[in-house]
């Protein structure tokens, strides 16, 4: 009988006890040399190697292991390394690699910004006149190493030329096609190697091409899959697509290669009616992607055979791979240590291990019958109904499921001119996003704290003096408006979610965010419901030791949404507007405490936009909805910020109007001023903030550098709305550099308002 196969697309890299990124930060402090960090790093690649064996994957892939982030690697391996790295050709030594990624004294990291519409970041490849060069055929020592370390046939993964390029900048539209000429060879180099080697399948990622593709662009692919499909030999090919369906499905499977991967599981609508429209090739293997690797549920299996079966009336069984809809790189490890969740929640869960384990069930099942699994599948299914039919899912009444009145009371040019007389601020205000270092006794006192050592009485002690030690550094600074430095806090959203019904934490759930930087995402699995205030205690304290404001720091519902695993059995707007409404009763609860200036931050607002522009009006109307929900029941005087960063702005300007906030501040500085220019074309009239110094990075620049970004900016900009900050918020960063680079963002504050002659206040 003809056998479907299964297939992995990516393992998460931290390791179950976050071992990934302990030792990434051990090399980077110098506690690790580099031969054991290299020692480490390969033995954590191979266990992971390993259990993707045991869990019976039969293409495993390799080359999806990163020491950063894999466009960065790519970027590397065809020597694409900015000439402010001082690269002369040849290897690209891991001291320069991770200069690209984190900077260093002499030159700013590379730009950052989210992978497609996940909260992943990657480093921004920068083409502009660089030579492309094969430095190193990495993906074939890793193919190799696993099968003389391992006996293992591995499937080497590569991110594709077109994708490549789409997420690179450096380069005019009308160069596209001349860099795929340039990049092309050095890929067929690549599998041409690979198949010398005994690759049997080679898995190349193009996620862009579920995104909107010209005629011109698809020809361009077409000519380029011709060459590397002559470059690979006996290797096969598998064109690997995920997180929509295509719409040139009839391009797309048209390709002369051997596999094409599609998502069933966010693109399942269109792929499917694709599929029923014009078929598929009969030389070509189809890779399923049926368990969502974006989320933590645990699938329907019956469904998911039932998909299968309407699949095999139109692709034999024998070219039917069964896949994850993507890498799991963004879903945590293991459920395995998560004893602590309540036990109908967590056997309705299935992490990165109990993924593979569901698609080793599917492909038995698929291969001998359901009834040969039925025990297992209805152990499945049980789990599933358990959680959807509990309390806390229990049915919303009808004025909960639609949004409030969301438009404050007064329109921005009356508040404004209300905020002035009340605040009294100087031109070119200058604050922070929120949050100050996150040292090594903070970490320690809430550890004391959780495990009972300490009492909550001492920690609240302990946290009164960080407060009041920061207070008093930002007012030495001269620091127009303070923070209370959010030191009791985990993580933005974590922070919240613990203090909100319908969440839930797991021990072990972490993910990447960004290089060693790892989130432990909340899991939203009931309905969400304020308690009690949540922030008012620590911000009323640090108001008190100061004269100046001091902000109140929330998150906005749309980032605790997307930053969270989120109940799949209701729409997401939905669940955002119950989240809308906890914020706005804490924001309540901050004025009622007299805190009258509130930043409620909406750093993922972006990255929740669907990848089809068709979409993107219907996410806006109900993510702008959702934020205006919290903020509209403020009083006149009360002054709402937000914040966004690390992403691409320029589409949405009209949507970040349409928030309605008194002040936005925005990420720019690894851009290098480049959404100036968005400004430059559509304007904006209302407080703003362009973040003027990289806080991902440890280097401090120099005064200059935030000088010329804001001499920029107020060239488009009316000074009276302009406001002064990083780019985000300071927990990563260490004391001295956090306060020498806040030291020079003052001063090039007080710089451009001698320059302006506006050293009085706003509105005298």
């Amino acid at each position: 009988m003809p056998r479907v196969l299964s297939s992995n697309l990516g393992y998460p890299r931290l390791g179950e006890q976050r071992e990934w990124k302990k030792t990434l930060e051990s090399y980077w402090s110098g506690k690790t040399d580099k031969e054991n960090f290299l020692d480490t790093m390969k033995s954590l690649r191979l266990d992971h190697l390993r259990k993707q064996q045991q869990a019976g994957v039969d293409l495993i892939p390799v080359g999806d292991f990163s020491y950063y982030d894999h466009v960065l690697d790519t970027a590397v391996t065809f020597g694409l390394v900015p000439s402010r790295f001082g690269y002369t050709g040849g290897e690209v030594s891991l001291e320069q690699y991770f200069g690209i990624a984190r900077g260093t004294k002499e030159a700013a990291a590379g730009e950052m910004t989210k992978w497609f519409n996940t909260n992943y970041h990657y480093i921004v490849p920068e083409l502009n006149d660089l030579t492309p060069q094969l430095t190193e055929n990495r993906v074939l020592k890793l193919y190799l190493e696993a099968k003389q370390e391992l006996g293992l046939e591995g499937k080497p993964v590569l991110l594709g030329p077109y994708t490549f390029l789409k997420l690179s900048k450096g380069y005019d539209s009308s160069e596209f096609a001349g860099w795929l000429n340039k990049l092309v060879p050095l890929y067929a180099q690549v599998l041409s190697e690979l198949n010398q080697a005994g690759a049997n399948w080679v898995q190349i990622d193009e996620p862009s091409l579920a995104l909107e593709v010209s005629a011109d662009e698809w020809t361009l692919v077409q000519e380029a899959y011709t060459q590397l499909n002559e470059a690979s030999g006996s290797s096969n090919l598998l064109v690997q697509t995920y997180f929509e369906g295509v719409d040139g499905f009839g391009k797309l499977i048209d390709l002369p290669v051997q596999g094409i991967g599609l998502d069933f599981v966010y693109g399942l609508e269109q792929n499917l009616n694709a599929l029923d429209d014009w078929g598929f090739p009969e030389d070509k293997v189809i890779g399923v992607g049926l368990i969502d690797g974006r989320n933590v549920w645990r699938s329907n299996l019956e469904e998911k055979l039932g998909l299968i079966n309407v699949i095999a009336q139109t692709v034999s069984r024998d070219r039917i791979l069964l896949q994850p809809s993507c890498s799991l790189q963004f879903v945590p490890v293991t459920t395995r240590h998560e004893n602590a969740l309540e036990p109908v929640l967590q056997n309705a869960l299935a992490f990165a291990d109990e993924k593979l384990a569901e698609l080793a069930l599917l492909t038995r099942a698929a291969n001998i019958g359901g009834a040969a699994v039925q025990t297992e599948l209805e152990q499945s299914r049980k789990a599933v109904s358990q959680l959807a039919g509990s309390d806390w899912r229990s049915p919303l009444h009808p004025d909960q499921a639609e949004k409030d009145n969301d438009t404050r009371n007064v329109p921005f040019e009356e508040r404004r001119a209300l905020h002035d007389e009340k605040w009294q601020l100087p031109v070119l205000p200058t604050t922070t996003i929120g949050s100050f270092p996150q040292t090594v006794e903070v970490r320690r006192a809430r550890r004391l704290w959780r495990t009972g050592e300490w009492t909550p009485e001492q920690y609240e002690q302990f946290i009164q003096q960080e407060i009041r030690e920061w207070i008093e550094i930002q007012e030495e600074l001269g620091l127009d408006v303070l923070v209370h430095g959010e030191f009791e806090r985990t993580d933005m959203v974590e922070f919240f979610g613990e203090q909100l019904d319908g969440f839930a934490f797991t021990k072990n759930g972490w993910v990447q965010s960004y290089g060693s930087r790892c989130v432990k995402p909340p899991i939203i699995y009931g309905n969400v419901n304020f308690v009690e205030p949540m922030t008012v205690k620590e911000t009323k304290y640090a108001q008190s030791l100061t004269s100046k404001p001091v902000k109140g720091m929330l998150t906005g519902p749309v980032t605790i949404l997307n930053w969270s695993f989120v109940r799949d059995d209701i729409p997401r707007s939905q669940v955002s507007y119950q989240i809308a409404r906890a914020i706005s009763d804490e924001i309540l609860a901050l004025e009622a405490a007299g805190i009258e200036m509130i930043q409620v931050d909406e750093p993922a607002l972006r990255e929740g936009l669907p990848l089809k522009r068709s979409k993107w009006q219907e996410y806006l109307d109900w993510a702008v909805g959702s934020f205006r929900l919290s903020t509209a029941a403020v009083k006149e005087t009360t002054q709402i910020h937000t914040h966004m960063c690390y992403s691409e702005f320029h589409d949405i300007i009209d949507a970040i109007k349409a928030m309605d906030a008194d002040v936005i501040s925005i990420e720019t500085s690894r851009s290098h001023g480049e959404l100036i220019s968005s400004f430059e074309v559509h304007g904006y009239d209302k407080g703003i903030g362009l973040g003027v110094y990289d806080i991902h990075s440890p280097r401090v620049p120099a005064k200059e550098e935030m000088v010329q970004l804001i001499e920029r900016a107020l060239r488009v900009l009316d000074p009276k709305l302009f406001w002064i900050n990083p780019d985000c918020g300071l927990k990563t960063r260490a004391h001295p550099e956090t306060v020498a680079a806040l030291k020079l963002m003052v001063e090039a504050a007080q710089d451009i308002r001698r320059q302006l002659g506006q050293e009085t206040k706003v509105g005298v």
